[in-house]
């Protein structure tokens, strides 16, 4: 098994073809006892080459096994893949937490001479160390013990939750017959729900709780009683209400994640999981985030209540609807949207098929970053029929330096929402060169035999996000990959690239180069494109207090679980709610049981970070949007002090190589219309 294993083939690209369940522990396990004798020798060894750089290499070995299957379970999961997933993660959680404990290991790289140390290589050393500390290396008896016990528990929770979102997710499904029922719902979304019903063998239509389904739904369908069933079940996934109250509810795991994390924390000397968490970040403390939190909210709350008025004004006129509810607000936004902007989102959504949005997402790479993406399916294994790879390259130039998978559309056993994760890190060692990969995967409606895939405005910001993502991975140029890319980035820093890179997908040049309408061939025009411009804004501070809200809750919800018999997590959801929001969903809603950001993810006491780092990418993005601006040039800055460098340096450091100075505020309420 173990010489037949493609999990341990060290080949450049996993062999997902020949990947099965049954290979998931055998390597695990395989893999922990090659990692192992390789921390033994290095704990033994001095020096940054025998110590740092032998455990560099031995951990990508090691990711390399555990990032295929950790990636597999979330756009491939099944049964079968989801046991042995289950049955490998204690094991690879128990020895996390063990290499993080090993005290002859931190005693050798606590040891390694710093002089002579380039600033990559010493940032490396310190973060290593720091990881360390924060994984309860200088514990001991039986403190070290429940520590690494609370983080094997903390993974099998988290995997548990997402579990549980993504069954409640593919259990409820709406089938539908009569058609008066889709009325107003654009017709590649009614195609694409004939097409869900007639893969189950059934006639009509099928709605379920897969993100363009719900979005076709509740913003376009003018039957309310079908917008309140689709919104009900996909407010309550995972919860002990809804359709499905218990059946795959998460509240006890949010508790049990919650206390998990305040136990963590204290036992590193941290109050709580926000001091714990802040520890590695930008921000310093839980009361900065907090009054940067309330600040925008306060900015922000009166115009959001106009808004809301403006909504049920205009409901109550146009629509017949007396009262605005929840699950009226995206069918109104909607129709508000065309009547002041004549801004139509399936007429825009017709005008871009995702191959023009991907060919000038790629030709943006190119003109900032002076790099060509190339198609080169066929050249990889892939995990499922739609995956497209590709590969970059210097101008002119046929080797590769870096690649991408791209896995775009929604389907069953494929995790929701959207997200970049690595797949290879840049890696030099003495025998080879490694470039880096990453995967980037989305969750779109994908096209008909007779039409091809088409985006919403939304879905081609969405995309051009998490291309910033991947080249803050793809494009760095630095050799150790535990500060290569985003790894070693503050957290409330990683989403600077991705935010900055959102921007130009509002460009009129970037509008016009991609767009053209799937019977015409037409672009979108210029009125139409100034339209979308007026509008971007629309309902702005609604959004914006949304975001607020979800930080918010996030931080306090960690703080709150310090306190002794303290509010449970949808008291302190209702009294944010009560503080910053103008929406307020019914006492059934259950956000939190499907927050899986904060609860499966990397964003626990650090959902703020979004709102921080759009601070950031405001501010680099306004040195592009100044008319006299040579692109060229400061996409050169941008790639060579925020992309290459990545983790080598503090993220304010970047930023202010790139920008000369530190990030300024004033642009971030300038771009939310908010600024005096």
């Amino acid at each position: 098994m173990t010489q037949a294993n493609p999990l341990l083939d060290s080949r450049l690209h996993p062999q997902f073809g020949a990947i099965h369940p049954d290979h998931v522990l055998p390597a695990v396990e395989s893999a922990i006892a090659t990692h192992r004798a390789a921390m033994a020798q290095c704990a033994q060894a001095k020096g940054f080459a025998a110590v740092f750089l032998a455990k560099e290499s031995a951990d990508a070995a090691l990711s390399r096994i555990w990032g295929t299957v950790d990636h597999l379970i979330g756009v491939t999961n099944s049964p079968e893949l989801r046991a042995a997933h289950g049955e490998a993660q204690p094991l690879i959680h128990s020895y996390f937490a063990e290499v993080g404990q090993d005290r002859p290991l931190y005693d050798a790289l606590a040891a390694i001479p710093t002089e002579g140390l380039d600033e990559g290589q010493a940032r490396a050393l310190t973060l290593t160390l720091r990881g360390f500390e924060l994984s309860g290396v200088s514990l001991d008896g039986e403190d070290r013990a429940a520590f690494a016990a609370n983080s094997v528990e903390q993974g099998r929770l988290a995997t548990e939750f997402a579990n549980a979102v993504m069954d409640a997710t593919e259990a409820w499904t709406l089938h539908l017959t009569d058609d008066t029922r889709l009325a107003g719902v654009p017709q590649n979304d009614q195609d694409a729900m004939a097409r869900a019903a007639q893969a189950k063998g059934l006639e009509g239509w099928l709605v379920d709780l897969h993100a363009p389904s719900v979005r076709a739904i509740t913003a376009f369908a003018q039957d309310r009683d079908l917008r309140r069933t689709v919104y009900e079940a996909y407010g309550t996934r995972a919860s002990d209400q809804g359709p499905q109250a218990g059946q795959f509810d998460n509240g006890d795991r949010i508790a049990q994640l919650l206390a998990l994390r305040q136990d963590a924390a204290r036992f590193l000397g941290h109050a709580d999981a926000v001091a714990l968490s802040l520890s590695t970040k930008m921000a310093r403390d839980g009361e900065e985030v907090d009054a940067f939190l309330i600040d925008l909210a306060q900015r922000a709350r009166p115009r959001a209540q106009e808004e809301l008025a403006e909504l049920a004004a205009f409901a109550r006129d146009h629509l017949d609807i007396a009262t605005i509810e929840p699950w009226d607000v995206a069918y109104v936004t909607e129709h508000m949207r065309r009547a002041v902007h004549a801004v139509d989102e399936a007429e825009i959504r017709a005008h871009l098929p995702l191959a023009r949005v991907l060919d000038g997402l790629f030709a943006l790479v190119t003109d900032l970053f002076e790099l060509e993406i190339r198609a080169a399916d066929g050249d990889a294994p892939v995990w499922h029929p739609d995956v497209r790879y590709f590969t970059l390259h210097r101008a002119g130039e046929a080797a590769p330096v870096a690649a991408l998978y791209c896995d775009m559309f929604a389907r069953a056993g494929k995790r929701g929402g959207a997200w970049m994760d690595v797949c290879r890190p840049r890696l030099r060692e003495a025998d080879r060169e490694q470039m880096p990969i990453a995967y980037l995967v989305c969750n779109f409606a994908s096209g008909g035999a007779d039409r091809p895939a088409h985006l919403t405005h939304s879905d081609m910001v969405t995309l051009f996000h998490e291309m910033g993502h991947c080249l803050h991975h793809l494009l760095t140029q630095v050799d150790l990959p535990s500060i290569g890319g985003i790894s070693g980035v503050e957290w409330d820093a990683v989403e600077l690239p991705s935010q900055f890179l959102e921007n130009f997908a509002w460009e009129p040049a970037m509008l016009r180069r991609v767009s053209a309408h799937e019977t015409s061939g037409a672009p979108l025009d210029e009125a139409m494109i100034g339209r979308m411009l007026a509008a971007r804004r629309f309902m702005g501070a609604l959004a914006l207090l949304r975001q607020v809200e979800f930080a918010l809750f996030d931080l306090r919800l960690h703080l709150a679980a310090a306190q002794p018999d303290g509010p449970s997590a949808q008291q302190v959801l209702q009294a944010v709610r009560q503080e910053v929001a103008v929406i307020h969903p019914p006492e059934w809603h259950r956000f939190a049981h499907g927050f899986s950001h904060i609860f499966a993810g990397g964003y626990a006491a650090g959902y703020y970070s979004y709102l921080w780092a759009e601070r950031l990418s405001a501010d680099a993005f306004e040195a592009f949007a100044d008319e006299r601006a040579d692109r060229a040039a400061l996409g050169g800055l941008f790639r060579d002090h925020v992309l290459a460098r990545g983790g080598s340096r503090p993220a304010l450091d970047n930023f202010v190589g790139f920008r000369g100075r530190e990030p300024d505020s004033a642009a971030l309420l300038r771009a939310l219309g908010l600024a005096a």
